[in-house]
């Protein structure tokens, strides 16, 4: 991959939806009034935090939720999005304080939308979130205490997706999905990133040790079927969406 062949590659997947845009996704497609929206930080998807106006079908429920349009990519493989969403549902009834899943007015856990680009037609994979207030986890100072908690909590959610099931979990085994951690040296083609510099040193070096020592013996190390867990437990730190703070 050439030195901009990533960034490329995402920003012909990424959408770019208006905050006009979104706000009409979420009246046409979930039947709420938006009041305020504004968009989030995201990698390859697109995030909005959305405040709705209350109605009197709407007062007892939250008034603000996180609207997730995944990239024109991963809307192409559904059961991994459906998968992805059932997981986060399996979570909170086990006791984790996640976001939870907004049906739409069809009763669904998602929505697929196209969208006439000009040149071509693109569909995208909608879904809904409450929004858990909060501070992220990059703002907060580290301390013992705050990296004992991160890791706690990533030992029982490991655990906890231990138990769960779905007949479409095969969808989350992804070859060359750059978040699974057996995928360390996918990490090489992003090294343009960091300049000539001596972190890029370190991620080479550690890289290259990962080659050396960790990549001959793979086969002797239990894989957790959850290959979700880690891509799941950032997102839920950095958008507030698992709130144990």
């Amino acid at each position: 991959m050439s030195s901009g062949g990533g960034q490329q590659s995402q920003a012909l997947t990424k959408p770019t939806f208006s905050e006009v845009q979104a706000s009409a996704l979420v009246e046409s497609v979930f039947g709420l009034k938006v009041s305020k929206i504004k968009p989030l930080p995201s990698y390859d998807d697109q995030n909005f935090h959305v405040c709705i106006l209350r109605t009197k079908d709407t007062t007892d429920g939250p008034n603000e939720y996180v609207l997730k349009i995944s990239n024109s990519e991963s809307s192409k493989t559904p059961d991994l999005i459906e998968v992805q969403s059932h997981i986060i549902i399996f979570l909170r009834a086990a006791g984790f304080p996640t976001a939870s899943m907004c049906r739409t007015k069809g009763d669904n856990l998602t929505s697929l939308i196209s969208v006439d680009s000009g040149s071509e037609i693109k569909s995208y994979l909608v879904r809904l979130l409450t929004y858990l207030p909060g501070r992220p986890i990059a703002e907060i100072p580290s301390s013992p205490q705050l990296l004992y908690e991160i890791g706690r909590v990533a030992a029982k959610l490991d655990k906890t997706l231990e138990k769960f099931h779905h007949p479409k979990l095969s969808s989350l085994h992804r070859e060359n999905f750059i978040w699974n951690l057996k995928n360390v040296p996918l990490l090489e083609k992003y090294l343009y990133a960091l300049g000539q510099n001596r972190n890029r040193e370190i991620v080479e070096q550690v890289v290259q040790l990962f080659k050396d020592e960790v990549m001959t013996k793979l086969s002797q190390f239990r894989e957790s079927p959850q290959t979700f867990c880690l891509e799941l437990f950032y997102s839920c730190l950095k958008y507030n969406l698992l709130n144990f703070l």
